[in-house]
């Protein structure tokens, strides 16, 4: 078996949004127009992301690809630029050890309804 076999079936990302001052907003706004263009452009499963907020304010996003090809894809894909231009606006991305409470057993986040 490859290595990328595994992630023909789907592929679950979990992302890290910091937003930038003053951008809260508009990054929750970003968040909840992801999924839907991600769905049109045929990127993403029907799963539904879950979205929460950590202590430091970040965004984490949880998601599902349809396939390792279909996030290469999203690279290439217009309407996928220019959303990720957008958050590019309004956040930088992070890394999930930079979360206080990614250092838990049990890592506890607040829900995020977008």
């Amino acid at each position: 078996m490859k290595e990328n076999d595994n992630f023909q079936k789907g592929h679950i990302s979990i992302a890290c949004y910091k937003p930038k001052e003053g951008k809260e907003e508009g990054l929750l706004q970003a968040v909840k127009n992801h999924l839907p263009v991600l769905h049109k452009e045929g990127l993403v499963t029907d799963r539904k992301s879950i979205v929460m907020r950590s202590k430091n304010g970040s965004i984490i996003e949880v998601f599902e690809w349809k396939s390792s090809n279909a996030i290469e894809n999203a690279h290439k894909n217009p309407a996928v630029g220019e959303l990720w231009k957008v958050f590019n606006e309004v956040c930088t991305y992070e890394k999930l050890e930079t979360l206080e409470e990614i250092k838990d057993m049990f890592a506890g986040f607040e829900p995020v309804d977008v």
